[in-house]
């Protein structure tokens, strides 16, 4: 039995009805009768390369069931889970239980991001091929929360997965620079009396990286840029053809470091918060291409990590239900399109992902989609699908909202309410 989404708004502007059957979008056009989606743009299932689901080990904070159903609730259908897991997921076993644990929860598919360096210590590459040839396929390295800072096993690593297209998706955050450091250095950390985080420590290792990658002919990601250097050197890179991508989290795109004035760890995120006009380069970025895609960097942590002194608190923010609002804000509020927005929030991620049947609303193609209404307006709330509330976004305004997520042909969103 077939399903008819009637009456919805393509991201090309066009009105049309869509059939699923089967889990697959089998008709684009005029259909006739079904569920009434006037008014709701409709648009391929959104893809987070960076989710911290933070299963095995800190299931305090998220399990991958509760992570998924936040994400099915954002409009996501497909997350991929960073490694820094309890054991790290640096070894078949520990990717393809992350995987299988994503199968049974069912909410989104769940693909597995693999640790460049054993143990994430930065001293010894993990068993790259392994988990590409596991029944998780993994294409996607990372070592995110630390950054793998020797150059020589970064070429290496960057080397190994060009064999099977993989990527390395790196955190740029040079150690030296940046030890014991709190938030964004400048005036105001002086001002606040915390340690500065600067802006080279990033820049640094984005442009030897790009230069690396250049060299072998690999791929490479950048995780959550932050600074208007950073946007630079991306630009140039570009420009000079090196396989080179970036992320941009939802915070970094509208919070500045004067949010930390309060001394509210609800802030405290890794890389921090910087300025305002590194955010307005940021969304410049976006809007022209330089900035690929968006990624959550979701990172929830339990209320005992974040309700203490600043010092002492953890870094990372919950982000997966708000995010598309956010995106929304900057990307249709600053002059661009539901093409562009179709490609930051999908189409891209899952290309660089190497992710089979998401990314695209298209006939025969499996039916992952989002259907939201631009139109609605939100106060964000803490508490989420989430098992954490680290959410600086709470009691904020934001545009649009999630009316249906439909991952492999089954509303896991159905009028804005998450399936039992």
């Amino acid at each position: 039995m077939s399903t008819i989404l009637s009456n919805v708004t393509l991201a090309n502007g066009k009105s049309a009805d869509i059939e699923i059957e089967k889990g697959v979008v089998t008709q684009i056009g005029s259909l006739g009768k079904g569920i009434d989606c006037s008014g709701l743009i409709a648009l391929p299932g959104f893809v987070d390369l960076h989710t911290h689901l933070r299963q095995p080990g800190f299931e305090a904070s998220e399990t991958v069931l509760s992570g998924s159903r936040s994400a099915a609730a954002g409009g996501y259908t497909a997350v991929l889970a960073m490694a820094n897991t309890m054991p790290v997921a640096d070894s078949a076993g520990v990717v393809e239980q992350v995987m299988q644990l994503g199968l049974e929860a069912g909410y989104c598919q769940v693909q597995p991001i693999g640790a460049v360096t054993k143990g994430l210590v930065g001293e010894e590459l993990a068993a790259l091929g392994s988990m590409a040839n596991s029944r998780a396929q993994v294409r996607v390295f990372s070592d995110d929360g630390n950054c793998v800072h020797d150059p020589l096993l970064m070429q290496r690593a960057l080397q190994y997965v060009k064999s099977f297209d993989g990527v390395i998706a790196q955190h740029a955050q040079e150690p030296k620079l940046t030890q014991g450091a709190q938030m964004n250095d400048g005036a105001l950390a002086t001002e606040l009396g915390l340690k500065g985080w600067p802006a080279v420590a990033e820049e640094a290792i984005i442009a030897r990286d790009a230069l690396l990658a250049e060299q072998t002919g690999s791929r490479l990601h950048i995780c959550h840029l932050t600074t208007a250097g950073a946007v630079d050197v991306v630009r140039w890179a570009k420009n000079r053809g090196i396989a080179i991508t970036a992320e941009v989290t939802p915070h970094h795109l509208m919070l500045t470091e004067e949010s930390v004035r309060g001394y509210n760890p609800i802030y405290k995120v890794n890389p921090p918060l910087r300025t305002k006009e590194d955010t307005l380069a940021l969304r410049e970025a976006l809007l022209d291409g330089t900035i690929d895609v968006l990624g959550t960097d979701h990172a929830p942590h339990s209320a005992e990590k974040k309700d203490c002194e600043w010092e002492a608190a953890a870094f990372g923010m919950v982000a997966l239900e708000h995010a598309a609002s956010v995106l929304q804000d900057v990307i249709i509020g600053g002059g661009g399109d539901w093409e562009l927005f179709a490609k930051v929030i999908s189409s891209r991620a899952a290309k660089i992902a190497r992710l089979q049947g998401q990314g695209a609303l298209a006939v025969g193609e499996p039916a992952n989609l989002t259907l939201i209404d631009p139109a609605a307006k939100r106060v964000i709330e803490s508490k989420t699908q989430s098992k954490s509330e680290n959410n600086p976004f709470a009691g904020m305004e934001l545009p649009g909202k999630v009316i249906h997520t439909i991952y492999r042909g089954e509303f896991t969103v159905r009028e804005g309410a998450l399936r039992a």
